[in-house]
């Protein structure tokens, strides 16, 4: 309120100036929008008068001054008003909706129809005041008169053929609940411009989900498949296609972007790109078969090594034993040199941490920044060679090569990475200060993920930390992290189990003043999830919850327990509890988008 105050204050003196100040009708303005928004509708009024009288063929300073008289119940003033307008205007018959409007205030109905027919009458050929339909229809929607706005502007675009409200009509249904029609005007919308395309997608995805049997998903199929029929055209696979994405269909995605490419051989990206969405949800077999069309088709050398690039990443994901044999052809087929950068990138990270040979992954990085050309060639090396020295314990190494990309990268992603990779290898060392020190900054990071990383290692620490040298546990935590880094889950087990005993926690119940505890339960279970020990996994995460369930954790074991019975043990019912647990009891969660998602399409929601 006292900051209301100040701007009424600052606002009126501004208004005192305002016939020496250029500025002043945009101040009245401000004024009486601001009494407007709190409800000071008379006097708002008097603002809304004097900007009317003073531009009155601005339709907003008209429709917020009645809107004014109609809240505090002087419709004999609006009806003075519009009937005054009306007689000297009578080609602005938008005015009669307003009219309308104004008697449906009071529960005059029938005058209030008559007034509305007058308007939509008014649209026809020949009718000396065609020219209104545009507007006509966005008053009917402004006064939630949906059908009438639908009719206003179908009359629109019946009198004038270069005019096009498939936009506007769409909208509408969507607010009716009309998909089937809403779908239709946003195809008729890009069939008389695709340049619509994308817009089409923004709106249309708030009512698509990844379910093909939901009923939006299906109607809006039909009206593709129908539409591709009888006028075909590329914008209809194109539009397929970014349904089946959504869909997580990628097959069928792929499909009709090969007859895409069909019509216009040149282009490869939507495959390529297309190929990196199915990776990044392990669909590796769609992924592969986008890769090997790119490789097969594209012209260019460049595309050739980005799709072989990421066949090598399939290849590990995949635990294939003859990785190593891919890499070694594409070296000996492309040569070692800078157009293969992220090919000896993503080799030296395979040796060392699959093969477990970081001395060979060192070696080719120390050979491959001799043919970086810019910084973030160099940086990518820098941070790929820090990881390898925390691999092999060479901590001092790693942090300076981690800093020289934060001080030579400022504000760029990967100096955020750089600045993460700073704060967890200090957080291994147990360099808890330095660490957190690094973590702040990065809690307001543009990356999403790295902020989500950080939070949620500032948390740890600041929750665990040795208070008066008395030790708690951390770095005997941080020491176990480092194991699993280092892809020593069986040692770093073994660490736990001989430090923390978690076994007499299960015995004995979990000590709620030691925090440590949820965060060793919690590393553990990632272990055990990595090694396909779904159960115990999931007997770690129950006890956090049931000792601390309103803890920091809580609403990642939720989601984790979710995730497992979801997609490893197929019990849905449980995943869906868990899912619900979130929407109900963690509404600021990282997870709350995702879990509504995936909880809805797990109860059956109909659109």
């Amino acid at each position: 309120m006292k900051k209301l105050l100040i701007l009424i204050v600052t606002l009126c003196s501004f208004f005192l100036h305002a016939q020496s100040n250029p500025k002043g009708t945009q101040n009245e303005y401000l004024l009486a929008e601001n009494y407007y928004r709190e409800g000071a509708y008379e006097k708002a009024a008097q603002f809304y008068r004097k900007l009317y009288n003073k531009s009155p063929f601005n339709t907003s300073y008209l429709s917020r001054l009645l809107s004014c008289y109609q809240e505090t119940e002087n419709y004999n003033l609006a009806e003075k008003l519009l009937k005054e307008k009306i007689s000297t205007n009578s080609n602005q018959v938008f005015l009669h909706v307003y009219l309308g409007y104004n008697y449906q205030k009071q529960q005059l109905l029938d005058k209030a129809n008559e007034n509305y027919e007058i308007a939509l009458n008014s649209l026809k050929e020949n009718a000396p005041n065609n020219n209104y339909g545009g507007l006509i229809g966005r008053i009917f929607k402004e006064y939630n008169l949906l059908d009438k706005a639908i009719l206003a502007y179908e009359k629109a675009m019946l009198i004038n053929k270069n005019a096009n409200y498939s936009f506007q009509i769409a909208q509408i249904y969507g607010e009716q609940g009309n998909y089937k029609k809403m779908f239709e005007s946003y195809i008729n919308l890009v069939d008389n411009n695709n340049e619509y395309v994308n817009l089409l997608q923004r709106y249309t995805s708030k009512y698509i989900t990844d379910d093909a049997e939901n009923e939006a998903n299906i109607l809006f199929r039909k009206t593709l498949l129908k539409a591709s029929v009888s006028k075909p055209k590329p914008v209809w696979n194109l539009l397929l296609s970014w349904l089946f994405t959504q869909q997580k269909e990628y097959d069928k995605a792929l499909v009709q972007e090969k007859a895409l490419f069909q019509r216009k051989p040149e282009d490869l990206s939507a495959i390529f790109m297309l190929g990196k969405i199915a990776f990044e949800n392990k669909e590796y077999e769609t992924a592969n078969s986008c890769f090997e069309f790119v490789i097969e088709k594209s012209p260019y050398r460049e595309d050739k090594i980005a799709g072989n690039l990421f066949k090598t990443k399939i290849a590990i994901a995949n635990n294939n034993t003859d990785t190593n044999t891919l890499f070694l052809r594409l070296f000996k087929e492309y040569g070692i040199n800078q157009e293969t950068l992220k090919l000896q990138i993503a080799y030296a990270d395979f040796l060392t941490f699959t093969e477990n040979k970081p001395e060979k992954g060192r070696e080719i990085l120390e050979d491959a920044i001799r043919f970086a050309n810019s910084k973030f060639d160099k940086a990518r090396i820098k941070l790929k060679l820090g990881d390898i020295l925390v691999f092999t314990g060479n901590y001092n190494k790693a942090l300076i090569y981690f800093s020289q990309v934060q001080t030579q990268l400022k504000n760029d992603e990967l100096a955020q990475e750089a600045r993460f990779k700073v704060a967890q290898t200090s957080y291994f060392k147990g360099d808890f200060s330095w660490a957190k020190a690094q973590l702040k900054v990065l809690k307001g990071a543009t990356t999403q993920l790295i902020a989500n990383d950080a939070v949620a290692l500032f948390l740890k620490i600041t929750d665990n930390e040795p208070v008066d040298s008395i030790p708690s546990g951390l770095k005997k935590l941080a020491n176990a992290e480092l194991l699993a880094f280092q892809n020593k889950n069986k040692e770093a087990l073994d660490e736990i189990e001989k430090l923390f005993k978690p076994n007499d926690i299960f015995k004995n119940g979990l000590d709620a003043s030691k925090v440590i505890y949820d965060d060793v339960l919690y590393f553990m279970a990632k272990i055990l999830l990595e090694e396909k020990k779904y159960d115990l996994a999931i007997k770690n995460l129950q006890e956090i919850i049931n000792t601390n369930p309103e803890g920091y954790l809580a609403d990642d074991c939720y989601f984790m327990i979710a995730e497992i019975h979801h997609y490893n043990l197929k019990n849905l019912e449980e995943a869906k509890n868990n899912y619900q647990k979130i929407l109900f009891d963690f509404p600021a969660s990282i997870y709350l988008v995702d879990a509504r998602k995936k909880y809805r399409k797990l109860r059956g929601d109909a659109l």
